[in-house]
C-alpha cells in the first residue's frame, strides 16, 4: 500500500516556489496470512487525526506555509489519502460538523461509505451558526461489507456528573472536558466471509469506536477517567448487543468484538494505554495525582480491589517500535493514536509503517502539518482478520438463525 504523493515537486502558489519532493511511500508491513481453514471477515481500518481548521493557526504551526495550512488545500490532501488507502473502516478525528456533511459524508458516499458523526458537547449549548465549527468524530464503513445496527455516543461530562457524587475533582476537573467517545455497532454482512458457510449466515457484530480523549497533558487524570468511563460505557453496549443477537441464550459478550481506535492523547508508557491494554490500572496510579476519585470510579465501575479493570482482551495493533510518532509537530513529537482490537477475535495481517525518518531529516521538517502532509498526525492503518465467533462455538445447534 502505498502513500499518495498530494503535491507536485513545483508546486507553484503566488510568489512562492515550493520544490521538496513527496515522502517516499510508507512501507506495508506483513506480519500475518490468514487462515484459511475457518470463516474470516478480511477488513482494513484507518485510524486519522485530520486536524480541524480552527486549530490550524499560524501560532500554533507558524513553520508551514500558510498556503498549506489553509483548509480547501488540506482537505483535497486528506480526501486524496482517504481515498489512496481505502480502508473498510475509517475512524476520523477533528471533523468540523459542516465539513462532515458537506464535504466528507458527500465525497464518501460517491466511494461506497456510509458515516455517523458526532461533534463534542459543546454543540448543545450553541446557535446553530456557531454549532457549524465545532469538531467531532467520525465513523466511515464500506456498505458492501457492513451494515449500522445502531450507533452510541458517549458524552463524558454527562458520565462525570452522573457520577461525581462526593468528588469535587470529578466536578471541577472532569466534567468540564467535552470530549466524546462514538460508537458504531456493526454487522458484517454475508458476502464479506471468506468462505462462506452455514456458519457465515448468523449475524456477526462488530462494535466500532472512535475517540478523542483531552489534550492536556497537566490532565492525566481526567485522560484516564474519560477512558475508563469509555471501557465501562462500551461493554454495557456489548452486553445489551449480545442478548439482542441471541435472545434466550447466556449472556455471552465474546460474540461481539471490539475494535477501539482513537486520538487518546496519552504515550505508550501512560495509564490510559496500560488500562487499556493490560485490562487493569491500580487504584493509586500516579496519573489520578491523588485527586481522590477513588470511591465514585469504584461505584461507576462496581469494583471493591485495589485496581480497576475490564474485561475486553485488547491488543494495540502498533508498537512503539513500528510507529515512533503518531503526532508530529515542532514542540511534540510521540505516540498519541492508537487501534486497540480484541485478541480473542481478531488477527492483524499487515499494518502501514511510518513516514520516513530520512525524508523527514533531510528536508528538515521540523513538524506537520507541512506541504505534502496535511495533518499534523500520521493515519494509522491495519489490516485485520475478523473471526466468526459462532464458528467457534461448540457444534450443538443451538444458535438461532436470524
Amino acid at each position: 500500500m502505498a502513500q499518495a504523493s498530494h503535491v507536485t515537486a513545483n508546486w507553484r502558489n503566488p510568489g512562492n516556489t515550493f520544490t521538496v519532493n513527496p515522502p517516499p511511500q510508507r512501507p506495508w508491513l506483513p506480519l500475518a496470512k490468514p487462515n484459511k481453514t475457518r470463516p474470516a471477515c478480511i477488513f482494513t481500518v484507518m485510524c486519522y487525526n485530520v486536524l480541524c481548521d480552527k486549530y490550524a493557526t499560524r501560532q500554533m504551526y507558524g513553520y508551514c506555509p500558510s498556503w498549506a495550512l489553509c483548509w480547501d488545500y488540506r482537505k483535497k490532501s486528506i480526501i486524496d489519502e482517504i481515498r489512496h488507502y481505502s480502508a473498510d473502516i475509517i475512524s476520523l478525528q477533528e471533523i468540523e460538523t459542516e465539513q462532515f456533511y458537506h464535504f466528507f459524508l458527500p465525497e464518501l458516499k460517491n466511494d461506497g461509505y456510509e458515516g455517523i458523526f458526532s461533534p463534542k458537547s459543546r454543540a448543545k449549548t450553541m446557535s446553530e451558526v456557531e454549532r457549524k465549527y465545532v469538531d467531532g468524530c467520525a465513523i466511515f464503513f464500506r456498505a458492501s461489507k457492513f451494515t449500522l445496527i445502531k450507533e452510541h455516543l458517549i458524552e463524558f461530562n454527562q458520565l462525570a456528573m452522573a457520577n461525581a457524587e462526593g468528588s469535587d475533582n470529578m466536578l471541577n476537573r472532569v466534567m468540564p472536558k467535552d470530549n466524546i467517545g462514538l460508537a458504531a455497532l456493526l454487522k458484517v454482512k454475508e458476502n464479506a466471509w471468506e468462505p462462506m458457510s452455514e456458519v457465515t449466515q448468523i449475524s456477526q457484530p462488530l462494535l466500532v469506536c472512535t475517540a478523542h480523549i483531552h489534550w492536556d497533558p497537566e490532565f492525566c487524570d481526567v485522560k484516564l477517567i474519560q477512558t475508563m468511563m469509555l471501557s465501562n460505557e462500551l461493554k454495557t453496549i456489548i452486553d445489551e448487543a449480545s442478548h439482542s443477537f441471541r435472545p434466550g441464550h447466556k449472556n455471552d459478550s465474546n460474540s461481539v468484538q471490539l475494535l477501539l481506535c482513537g486520538d487518546f492523547n496519552s504515550l505508550p508508557d501512560s495509564g490510559v494505554v496500560e488500562y487499556l491494554g493490560k485490562g487493569r490500572v491500580s487504584m493509586d496510579h500516579l496519573d489520578f495525582k491523588d485527586m481522590g476519585y477513588k470511591s465514585c470510579l469504584q461505584r461507576l465501575l462496581s469494583n471493591d480491589t485495589n485496581e480497576f479493570t475490564h474485561s475486553f482482551k485488547l491488543a494495540s495493533a502498533y508498537s512503539e517500535d513500528i510507529m515512533p510518532h503518531t503526532n508530529y509537530t515542532f514542540d511534540f513529537k510521540g505516540i498519541i493514536d492508537y487501534i486497540f482490537y480484541t485478541k480473542t477475535g481478531m488477527v492483524p495481517l499487515g499494518l502501514l509503517g511510518p513516514v520516513s525518518n530520512d525524508w523527514l531529516r533531510e528536508n528538515k521538517v521540523v513538524g506537520c502539518p507541512h506541504p505534502h502532509i496535511p495533518s499534523d498526525h500520521f493515519p494509522l492503518l491495519v489490516e485485520l482478520e475478523l473471526m466468526h465467533t459462532a464458528s467457534q462455538a461448540p457444534p450443538n445447534g443451538l444458535i438461532n438463525r436470524r
